[in-house]
């Protein structure tokens, strides 16, 4: 594999990309000018290996429906066993569009209108989007603080529940906190659902992107055996491997009643993958492909620790110790300053479009996410304009 070169600025704008062409209507930040790190995209190239499929099809000229997918299944297998110790039956994984719509598809399969959802906020946005738009209720189950990270609070959300609540979503690791959820919360989530008759999906779509010094992050199939019967993992290769466009993702079900109800759910909704899809994921999990992100992460981590070296210089300020994902959760709360005076720093003055935390639900007020899944040089430039944006503060 060639060593990749993240350092390499690819000029996104103009190319119908949501991260930079659609920041000046989102947060007023000229793409001109402004920086974008926002959406959960990253501006790298994918792995060659990846690029090599979509330049075959490209000189193949055709581009109709897919058929036999025997390959990517077993891409699919080859990962979960080398990467997550996972062995998995080909027959377990339904393909979806992406994990944001394989969620509604467990809603469809699993819930009906006005059953609660719970999720553990502050947590991904779509989430509660899609659990409104599908007429469930959503229930935040909202996570402590220890140490300046994450922690579930059992006691407290035993109390919460009214048995209305149908189903709970994992999000494994978690965004936007990076936690990377031990074994033992792992268990503990599994017990909570049994003990609740809960179904349990778990998104793992940030899996891959655990950090070098990281706790290893471990599948819930693997750690808690005894959920077997009400478990949906979600993964997912768009993340890693920065091909969100291709809109493809995996529910993997090893129980077989519960299998064929999310089938069920696809076939009601007319779900089928894209056609380039399953070869980039068939191509992207490979031997290359893991080398490639083996230096992505690295090259993640020296980004971290210079985000995280200058924010937590300012004084006020405190970044969220990242365990995985490419995604900084920025606690803004000891300034004092009100959410509307922390955005128009970060968007008039320093010109950078970040998600607001109120945006991932309760919890969520006071804090931003920060995309650093970019060239180093456009990481020390963020860095930048927040000194200047916060010198006050100095």
């Amino acid at each position: 594999m060639t060593h990749p070169d993240f350092d390499r600025i690819i000029d996104r704008r103009g190319t119908q990309c949501s991260k930079w062409d659609d920041m000046q209507a989102a947060y007023g930040v000229d793409p001109g000018d402004g920086l974008a790190m926002w959406v959960a995209d990253m501006d790298f190239a994918p792995p060659a290996c990846v690029q090599a499929v979509v330049n075959r099809a490209a000189a193949h000229g055709i581009y109709g429906y897919p058929g036999a997918n025997a390959p990517y299944l077993a891409a699919i297998g080859w990962w979960m066993e080398h990467r997550h110790g996972w062995r998995i039956d080909p027959s377990w994984v339904l393909t979806c569009a992406g994990l944001v719509n394989a969620v509604a598809m467990a809603m469809a399969a699993y819930t009906r209108p006005g059953d609660g959802v719970i999720v553990m906020a502050p947590v991904y946005h779509a989430f509660g989007r899609v659990i409104r738009a599908g007429g469930r209720d959503l229930v935040e189950l909202p996570l402590a603080m220890e140490d300046g990270q994450y922690i579930m609070d059992w006691p407290a959300w035993e109390a919460m529940l009214n048995g209305h609540e149908r189903m709970l979503i994992l999000c494994s690791p978690h965004n936007p906190g990076g936690r990377v959820w031990s074994e033992d919360e792992l268990r503990q989530v599994a017990d909570f659902c049994i003990r609740h008759d809960l179904i349990l999906i778990s998104d793992d779509i940030h899996a891959d992107l655990v950090l070098p010094g990281s706790p290893r992050h471990r599948m819930m199939a693997t750690v808690a055996p005894q959920v077997a019967d009400r478990l949906v993992t979600l993964t997912a290769a768009t993340k890693t491997f920065n091909i969100a466009g291709a809109h493809i993702g995996n529910a993997i079900i090893a129980d077989p009643a519960l299998r064929a109800r999310f089938q069920g759910a696809l076939a009601a909704a007319g779900v089928s993958p894209a056609m380039l899809g399953q070869d980039m994921v068939a191509a992207a999990y490979s031997p290359d492909g893991a080398a490639w992100v083996d230096a992505l992460t690295e090259y993640l981590d020296g980004n971290r620790r210079l985000f995280d070296d200058a924010v937590n210089a300012i004084p006020g300020l405190r970044s969220m110790p990242l365990q995985a994902t490419y995604l900084s959760w920025v606690d803004f709360r000891a300034t004092g300053m009100t959410n509307a005076e922390i955005t128009r720093r970060i968007q008039t003055d320093a010109r950078i479009a970040a998600n607001h935390g109120a945006t991932f639900g309760l919890g969520g007020d006071g804090f931003m996410r920060f995309n650093i899944a970019t060239p180093r040089a456009r990481v020390i430039e963020a860095t930048e304009r927040l000194a200047a944006a916060f010198a006050d503060l100095q």
